[in-house]
């Protein structure tokens, strides 16, 4: 440089210093000062605070410098310096992450060529390289190197580190994918191994007596290895005559002149030496570990992997890979191995043994260490996060689908996103968190060239990660950001996939089963106890032909959910039920994915499908309705007010512009089905009990009710012009009212209006009939939802009264003409519908009509016992078995009804508590008051919970509603028994007439006055 060296310019330099990244920037100053007359000032400025750590490239640049010279490429290096841009970019940048290979090259200076623009990689490949360099004859079928001396050992350093930083320049500028760079580090090891072994034969005089392959595993037999890391092997021997059928003296000497090799060749490339150790060799994973014998032959391999090896061997051995030695025995080990790998994964309790190991690594991590979360490796969200979940998902679905045997965990994550087996955008989160891990993990190895998996947590060394990866607004806040993220998401995924239900599942299926194949799907649906295997069959090849990624999702999830099926009563049905689904949903993104990922959906889709029409039947008419199987909460009835509160707003938002009043109530049917299979799976799945299905039942139609009714007023406004000139309530009666209702009971009613102040009374008289009768049309009219039957006839005068009285008119009859059996009914009317005020004054005039004063006399009592004795012999259908029926038979609902209505009617006055719509209730308010027996309500309630379990199964199973116990068709026999819990028909039968025997000497008694 010409230029004087003013204050200004020295003031200058320190500013541009510390822009570029210089951390002491008066010291860098100094040095620089020290060599401004190398011309070389100015260029290399730039390139310096490039670097991941400016002051450590500038530190080792001008230790390079002299080194140069002294070997006389010092102007030869200062040339391409100032003209090669890209030389002067891979040294430079090698320089400010590594301190140890800026050692290397101050020791080594012509090693610098490696990193010139358009140099050649050193000649040959590794093997041949390292193999030249110990002196032994790469082209030998067993080379062997001229000694094993010091000097020999340190020609393997070196060489192995020339061939290092060559891989270091290309990978530190983004030249090479972290994944190659893992590859050629694999390569470069089992290179370093074939020397090591080459210096021990030169160690063992009798090495020829044996063959020796050498094992890679781990990072090495995946080709994902670190820049210094463990290389993990395991050693197979065999004689050198053993093909021509050595004597047992051979094999012995054999194996003692291989595992001397052995030992050898791991001295060979962990001795420390002038030029430092290569790595440790470690063989710990191999059979017995440390307390087995360092060399077996293929026979003890075989025997000790097929009797003793524990799960966490199998699992290593994914990786296992021939790097060294005999290739052919190396072969032959992989060939004996494989098989008995794949087999392993199948075995009992293989998956929650692997998941245990992970949980006890974890919990010893964090007792041994207060680094867990810094642990790159073994922390949470560390790379072992994403290889043991990988490693799992290929030792369970990897038995059956052969290409899903990747050793690499990138290439393994790729296949089993491929497959199906991995969502694409977990599997892209978990590669894209893999490689950041990994160029972390490599970058703090390459700073001094030691084996180390933790996060810095000094700010220099953090700066200098965070600049090496591109961050250079603030390298640590960015850095830090990042691996966090990238390490919450990776233990978010790995939670979801290692631990996976699925994988259970999937694991303890034979091996022939868990792909399917035409023939095997055949022969298993037979053993399974499909009625139509051949049908079966259809529906398997329609959702797995092709090679969409549906497909191979359906693949997976098949061979599990057949079994699923066989479970339930009717599999057919439920394989059939679920191509319904899957055809409706199957290009729903979320459908697929949610069953592969959430087994308790598919589980419990499965049984639904398998045991019910009724709920198939409604999932086939809204399907997106899967989504709720996942939680027990999304399966938990909702409040009345909170449907009430969504109907109405519904009607509001269609009656505001010119929505037809039928479209209006099919969005409101549509709620009320959506519900109805949130308590139909609920049932089938005994997350609910009897009470809770009639409660949230009775609230899904009063909801619906009320909607209808909106919607109906408004469409009578609209047609005459004017509005509705009454109130209208609907009084909720029968098991309505009693909040009871069944999965196919209609909804008894009565209407009740009360004429504004100042109406015509005929005027509002048929303005309510008008309502009325919109209303049980619009309820009618065909619908994907089960028909909900508005049935009027507990009126007064039934069929032949008016549909709609005043409520002058209900006081009127009930004043005049009212009989016992009506006030009867009257003990389930609850008004829960319209007009609240209406509502109101409705409940207090029939009050005192079934609850009345002093209760009911004896006549009346006499007129109810003769009616409910003609009940049961009239109204019974021809040709019924009266034992079977529910309702009406001995010990039935209706028996027990009785029993509390006739309690109600005789003291309800006295006794606040039995003025309830509710059966159950009433019991238990009798006995409060001692008018019922404990022991008698008990029987009482038993019975008739049982009754109503049976009639709901029944329609469950059946999608139509029925009374008598199914005894003529044997699937549905069957699958109300296997819904109610019952290991078979004959238990439920006999269960049933257990408690209705019981029951009817209670009514007996109780009812009719027996003795």
């Amino acid at each position: 440089m010409t230029e004087s060296r003013t204050p200004e310019r020295r003031s200058s330099l320190a500013g541009r210093l510390a822009r570029l990244g210089f951390t002491d920037a008066a010291r860098a100053e100094r040095l620089l000062l020290d060599v401004e007359k190398d011309d070389l000032l100015d260029v290399l400025l730039e390139a310096l605070g490039g670097t991941a750590d400016p002051d450590l490239a500038l530190d080792g640049l001008l230790r390079l410098l002299p080194s140069a010279d002294e070997n006389g490429a010092g102007g030869e290096l200062r040339e391409a310096l100032a003209e090669e841009a890209g030389t002067r970019e891979r040294l430079t940048t090698v320089l400010g992450v590594s301190a140890a290979l800026g050692d290397h090259l101050v020791r080594h200076p012509e090693h610098w060529r490696v990193l010139r623009d358009g140099a050649a990689p050193p000649a040959g490949s590794p093997r041949d390289d390292l193999l030249a360099a110990v002196g032994a004859d790469p082209s030998a079928e067993e080379p062997v190197a001229p000694g094993a001396g010091a000097e020999t050992l340190a020609a393997l350093r070196v060489a192995y580190r020339r061939r290092l930083l060559a891989l270091a320049g290309r990978d530190l500028i983004g030249a090479a994918d972290v994944a190659d760079v893992a590859a050629e580090l694999a390569d470069l090891a089992a290179a370093a191994l074939e020397a090591g072994l080459a210096i021990a034969r030169a160690e063992v005089p009798e090495h020829g007596s044996c063959r020796l392959a050498v094992i890679g595993m781990g990072k090495c037999g995946a080709r994902e290895l670190n820049y210094v890391s463990d290389v993990d092997v395991i050693f197979v021997a065999e004689p050198r005559d053993a093909g021509s059928g050595g004597s047992g003296g051979s094999e012995e000497a054999a194996l003692r002149a291989a595992t001397r090799l052995a030992a050898a060749m791991m001295r060979a490339c962990s001795a420390t030496t002038a030029e430092g150790a290569l790595w440790e060799v470690d063989a710990a994973l191999r059979p017995e570990g440390k307390a087995g014998p360092l060399v077996r032959t293929l026979a003890s391999h075989r025997a000790y992997y097929e009797r003793w090896a524990k799960t966490w061997e199998f699992q290593a051995l994914l990786k296992a890979r021939p790097v060294a030695g005999d290739a052919d025995l190396g072969r032959d080990y992989l060939d004996m191995i494989t098989p008995i790998v794949w087999r392993a994964a199948g075995g009992e309790s293989f998956v929650e043994d692997v998941q245990a190991m992970r949980r006890r690594v974890e919990a010893d991590l964090d007792r041994r260490t207060a680094d867990a979360e810094r642990q790159l490796k073994l922390g949470p969200g560390g790379l072992r996060d994403v290889e043991f979940a990988v490693q799992l998902l290929q030792l369970v679905h990897g038995r059956a689908d052969e290409t899903l045997r990747a050793r690499a965990t990138l290439d393994a994550l790729a296949d089993l996103s491929r497959g199906g087996y991995v969502g694409r955008d977990d599997a892209a989160a978990l590669a894209a968190a893999y490689r950041f891990l990994r160029r972390v993990e490599h970058l703090v190895q390459l700073h001094r060239l030691r084996r180390t998996h933790l996060v810095p947590d000094d700010e220099a060394d953090l700066r200098r990660v965070g600049r090496a990866l591109g961050l250079r607004a603030d390298p640590v806040g960015e850095f830090t950001a990042q691996w966090r993220r990238h390490a919450r998401e990776v233990r978010r995924i790995h939670e979801k996939l290692f631990y996976r239900p699925l994988l259970l599942a999937v694991a303890r299926l034979p091996g022939r089963e868990a792909r399917l194949t035409p023939e095997a799907a055949r022969a298993r649906l037979e053993a399974l106890g499909y009625a139509d295997p051949a049908g079966a069959l259809r529906h398997i090849e329609a959702l797995t032909s092709g090679v969409s990624r549906r497909a191979a999702i359906q693949r997976t999830l098949l061979p599990v959910m057949l079994g699923w099926f066989a479970d339930a009563p009717d599999p057919d049905a439920g394989l059939l039920g679920f191509r319904q689904v899957s055809d409706a949903l199957g290009t729903t993104p979320w459908y697929l994915r949610l069953l592969r990922d959430e087994v308790t959906v598919a589980e419990r889709m499965a049984w639904v499908l398998g045991c019910s029409r009724y709920a198939t039947d409604l999932l086939l008419r809204a399907p997106d309705a899967v989504a709720m199987l996942g939680t027990d909460a999304d399966l938990t009835p909702r409040p009345f007010e909170a449907l009430r509160s969504e109907a109405l707003s519904a009607v509001r938002r269609h009656a505001e512009g010119t929505t037809p009043a039928e479209e209006t109530v099919a969005v409101v049917r549509g709620l009320r089905r959506r519900e109805l299979f949130r308590v139909a799976v609920g049932d089938l799945l005994g997350l609910v009990d009897v009470r809770e299905v009639g409660e949230a039942l009775t609230g899904i139609a009063a909801a619906t009710v009320e909607a209808a009714l909106r919607a109906a007023v408004t469409k009578v406004e609209a047609e005459s012009g004017r509005p509705v000139p009454t109130r209208i309530a609907v009084i909720a009666m029968g098991r309505f009212g009693g909040h009871e209702l069944g999965y196919g009971s209609d909804a008894d009613v009565m209407f009740v209006h009360d004429p504004e102040p100042g109406a015509d009374e005929r005027a509002a008289g048929r303005a309510a009939h008008a309502v009325a009768e919109e209303l049980r049309r619009l309820l009618a009219l065909p619908a994907p939802d089960p028909p909900l039957e508005i049935d009027p006839n507990l009126r007064p005068e039934g069929k032949r009264g008016p549909l709609v009285r005043t409520l002058a008119s209900y006081a009127a009859y009930y004043a005049r003409w009212s009989q016992p059996w009506e006030a009867q009914a009257l003990l389930r009317a609850d008004p829960l519908i319209g007009d609240p005020e209406l509502r109101d004054r409705f409940r207090d005039l029939i009050d005192p009509v079934r609850w009345p004063e002093g209760g009911v006399d004896d006549d009346a009592v006499r007129q109810i016992r003769r009616l409910k004795a003609r009940m049961e012999s009239e109204r019974l259908p021809r040709g019924a078995d009266r034992r079977l029926h529910t309702k009406l038979g001995p010990g039935g609902l209706s028996d027990v009804e009785w029993v509390a209505q006739l309690l109600q009617l005789q003291h309800a006055h006295e006794v606040p508590g039995l003025r309830t719509t509710r059966t159950l209730d009433a019991l238990d308010a009798a006995v409060a008051a001692g008018l019922l027996d404990a022991e008698d309500a008990a029987v009482l309630a038993e019975a008739w919970c049982l009754a109503t379990r049976i009639r709901g199964s029944i329609m469950l199973v059946r999608g139509r509603a029925s009374d008598l116990l199914p005894s003529d068709h044997h699937r549905e026999r069957s699958a109300v028994t296997r819904v109610l819990g019952y290991p078979g028909p004959g238990d439920l039968l006999e269960d049933y007439s257990r408690h209705a025997r019981r029951a009817r000497a209670v009514v007996d008694r109780v009812f009719y006055g027996a003795d």
